[in-house]
């Protein structure tokens, strides 16, 4: 009889482990605490299923926090290996403008997922569904909905951060882990809308609007993207990126200082020749020579003297270093992922849980983090693979 791998979680790293795990070797169960599998897997496809990115292997790898925790995984299996794995499993992919990867066009996230899945029966993979992990026994067996008891040589746990709960990745798991002495760290939202107290005139007249190619910095850390203004503050990639920053400054600080350039294509001297050269007046200027969109422009209204707003010098550095102060987190669940759960220390090299032989954790579940753009997908699915390259691997006793 083969020995058993259950893997707890139907999520994008349990589907990849299992994917790539040899059924022949072991016998393979995939436990999901929903009633189908990959929940925020579909959600992440809601505006464009973006699977991975496209940048070389080495600029890849220095989009995580920490650094060179997932170096081996990502080696293991690379963004153009996900690409060239989807291909053969009939999923053709793109690069976007944004050097981002997708579906080719009318290709589906449920098409995906759905081939996946076929893939996985065809290995003899079974799923187990509506089963919610809940501790261990005295012998060390899973306990599922505080009944059902599973024996199993190797456990897997794949069971995602602590956003989105409706996907059934709520983080519920946390304090079962720490009662096992396994080291934990509180969940925190990444990746997600970060709170500023907007003047009132200027939310009621600018809410929803983008912020297109600018860029945001944080001490030396600057993200180029868009960002879109909100009642609760700012969102999107320009600003996701900087998460593990903004996190620590609210945590020392309890404020984050960013600033936004809002022509990064254009040189500090540049912007003050055309200020000091135009005929027009000032604001004309400002939207017709520089192309500032209106919120841009109101918000150095806002925020410069009357003085600084005519002074070409000030105005211009204004342009290119505007300063907003951010002084919280989007709540969890609004957030896109999440850092916390296991501390790293609390696994080995091989995702083996140090205080527990046998049982391993992968993807989000762990404590690190990386902006959106593919890179979160990617980690999960590399994960998962280098895992069922290292048990395949392991020799039996």
């Amino acid at each position: 009889m083969k020995p058993r791998i259950s893997i707890i979680g139907g999520g994008t790293s349990g589907l990849f482990l299992a994917a790539c795990l040899d059924t022949t070797k072991y016998d393979v169960c995939i436990y999901e605490k929903k009633a189908s599998l990959g929940r925020k897997f579909l959600v992440a496809g809601d505006g464009g299923f973006n699977l991975t990115h496209s940048e070389t292997l080495s600029s890849f790898k220095q989009r995580y926090t920490p650094s060179r925790f997932l170096d081996k995984a990502l080696e293991k299996f690379s963004n153009d290996d996900f690409r060239s794995w989807l291909e053969e499993l009939g999923i053709p992919t793109f690069v976007g403008s944004s050097g981002r990867v997708f579906p080719e066009k009318g290709i589906k996230p449920i098409q995906v997922l759905n081939k996946i899945k076929t893939y996985l029966i065809e290995k003899g993979v079974q799923f187990k569904f509506n089963k919610i992990f809940t501790g261990w026994n005295k012998e060390i067996n899973l306990i599922f909905n505080d009944e059902e008891i599973v024996d199993s040589e190797f456990v897997v746990f794949a069971l995602g951060g602590a956003s989105w709960k409706v996907t059934g990745s709520d983080g519920a798991w946390l304090d079962v882990f720490s009662k096992k002495g396994v080291k934990i760290k509180p969940f925190k939202s990444s990746n997600c809308a970060y709170k500023i107290n907007w003047n009132k005139d200027f939310i009621n007249k600018h809410e929803g609007t983008p912020l297109k190619n600018i860029s945001i910095s944080i001490d030396e850390t600057i993200q180029k993207g868009e960002a879109v203004i909100t009642k609760f503050g700012i969102e999107g990639n320009a600003i996701y990126a900087l998460s593990p920053k903004i996190r620590e400054k609210l945590l020392i600080e309890n404020q984050a200082k960013v600033f936004i350039d809002f022509k990064p294509m254009l040189e500090l001297n540049t912007i003050e020749k055309k200020l000091t050269t135009s005929k027009l007046n000032i604001t004309k200027t400002l939207k017709e020579k520089l192309k500032l969109p209106k919120p841009a422009i109101d918000l150095l209204k806002l925020n410069l003297t009357k003085e600084e707003y005519i002074d070409s010098k000030t105005l211009a550095n204004s342009i290119k270093k505007f300063s907003i102060d951010i002084t919280d987190l989007a709540p969890i669940d609004e957030a896109i992922s999440t850092t916390g759960g296991i501390d790293l220390s609390s696994v080995d090299p091989n995702f083996e849980l140090k205080v527990m032989k046998n049982h391993y954790c992968i993807g989000e579940m762990l404590d690190w983090d990386a902006p959106t753009g593919g890179y979160l997908i990617q980690a999960c699915v590399s994960s998962g693979v280098y895992l069922a390259d290292y048990l395949n691997k392991k020799e039996l006793s």
